[in-house]
């Protein structure tokens, strides 16, 4: 989900088929878990079904204008990573905010996850997906913003967030948030744990280096033939 640099690699075609069938399928399987979690067709499913098109709408123009002031270009990466920041950020929000919110929230919800990607591209850190800028930062920011641009008038089930001065419901989204890190960093720990006593946790350089889907299933993901070349030439060898 790099969107800051000039991308070379032969996958470009097919992560952006990738983002568009995503893109269709996750916005009709977002608006099913987001509006289809009033689980009746009324007017809080209508709410989440419009503030889902709304939010990441907003993320796809911050993003897009981050893009054109840092590098003076935007890109196609781009624009579809800050799509998903917008979805990811909006999930937790949809039923309780107002479109107005939603709009808001998608334009926050841009800034700390564009700025944490280009801080992850920084370090050693393996997220090739950057999975924890767009996912982790941008639910984190997504869930905070409940807390502040939640409105009962909009939802009567629901709270009012601090926007209306009711602070006590940020404090109880970051409390959620707390919880959240806590158990999935626990849980992911001991699931790793339990898999590196049988398997290892990580292919080696050179398998990297080949192709996972050379070297683990023996096939070309794309056209270009390095590791079909690769294995025609150790044949030829020995």
């Amino acid at each position: 989900m790099m969107s800051f640099s000039a991308l070379g690699f032969v996958g470009l075609a097919w992560a952006l088929f990738g983002y568009s069938v995503a893109f269709g399928h996750s916005r009709m399987g977002w608006f099913g878990f987001n509006a289809g979690s009033a689980l009746a067709a009324n007017q809080t499913a209508a709410l989440a079904f419009a503030n889902t098109l709304l939010a990441p709408t907003a993320t796809l123009v911050v993003w897009t204008m981050l893009d054109m002031i840092r590098n003076s270009k935007a890109t196609a990466i781009g624009a579809a990573t800050g799509i998903v920041v917008g979805l990811v950020a909006v999930t937790p929000a949809a039923g309780f905010i107002s479109p107005r919110g939603a709009i808001v929230l998608g334009i926050v919800a841009a800034f700390p996850s564009y700025f944490a990607l280009l801080y992850r591209a920084t370090t050693r850190l393996d997220d090739s997906l950057d999975v924890v800028a767009a996912h982790g930062v941008g639910g984190i920011v997504g869930a905070l913003l409940t807390g502040v641009l939640a409105l009962k008038r909009w939802n009567p089930a629901g709270a009012d967030g601090a926007i209306t001065g009711h602070w006590s419901q940020l404090g109880v989204q970051a409390i959620a948030v707390l919880a959240t890190l806590i158990y999935s960093g626990t849980a992911t720990f001991v699931i790793l744990k339990v898999i590196a006593l049988v398997a290892s946790l990580r292919p080696s350089t050179r398998e990297e280096g080949l192709g996972l889907d050379f070297t683990q299933h023996g096939e070309e993901a794309y056209s270009r033939g390095e590791g079909a070349l690769l294995l025609l030439e150790r044949k030829t060898d020995s």
